[in-house]
């Protein structure tokens, strides 16, 4: 592993990006840098992002005892049209508009979906198009909502006495989103505190932080090595 210098980060010098150097087994590769962490995959082309996603998701969805659950962030702008999203893919029989509460969207992520009788998904990945839209119209609810995904999943690996649920969160996003993740202070670098002196998720789950991996969408792509897979190493 090597520390790279902010000028060398991962796509902050992006090139353009020709599907037709796509290394073959790409989707595998990356499925297997979603085992032990989330994903941000970010380029500044909506387009690539959008085939790296549908590619990704059609890998994903093929391999058994997985669910995909796609969230279309170009038509989420707030709390309601998250949640007009999120009950259409989970099995939940009441949504509140509310992050936290008994019925709120921290519950439903809680949800497991039936893949047949007696069977139920071992891996889910959240697949969030386009999570800028909201993290620019409204950062701290996108905060709130990725602190949620990220706890959720860390609950169900670390502290669920239940059948283990393996829960991965993939943003796509363009350069707003980067930066966001260099953030200190944001949901990917952090735990919401709330006003707790040890936030919520960190005392539930023992986990100082969110696990997040930030790449570009081309390396990705590429099949090049991951040469970074902690935030600690990504420095402003």
């Amino acid at each position: 592993m090597r520390l790279l210098r902010e000028d060398n980060l991962p796509g902050f010098a992006t090139r353009p990006f020709d599907a037709g150097f796509d290394h073959v087994d790409w989707q595998a590769e990356v499925a297997a840098a979603l085992d032990d962490r989330h994903l941000v995959a970010w380029s500044d082309r909506a387009d690539d992002r959008a085939r790296f996603a549908a590619s990704l998701q059609d890998f994903l969805s093929g391999q058994r005892g997985t669910s995909v659950l796609p969230l279309y962030g170009g038509l989420i702008d707030g709390l309601e049209t998250f949640c007009h999203q999120l009950e259409r893919s989970l099995p939940v029989r009441r949504l509140d508009r509310a992050v936290d509460g008994l019925h709120g969207v921290t519950a439903a992520l809680r949800l497991r979906e039936d893949q047949g009788p007696g069977l139920l998904a071992r891996t889910r990945y959240i697949v969030w198009h386009d999570a800028d839209h909201l993290l620019e119209a409204d950062p701290d609810l996108f905060g709130h909502l990725v602190d949620a995904l990220a706890g959720v999943a860390a609950e169900a690996e670390f502290a669920s006495e239940d059948l283990l649920l393996i829960q991965r969160v993939l943003l796509l996003g363009g350069p707003s989103l980067a930066r966001y993740a260099r953030d200190e202070s944001g949901q990917l670098r952090s735990w919401r505190r709330d006003g707790q002196q040890t936030p919520f998720w960190q005392s539930i789950t023992g986990l100082e932080r969110p696990q997040f991996r930030i790449e570009t969408v081309e390396r990705l792509r590429s099949g090049e090595p991951l040469l970074i897979d902690d935030l600690d190493l990504i420095r402003a």
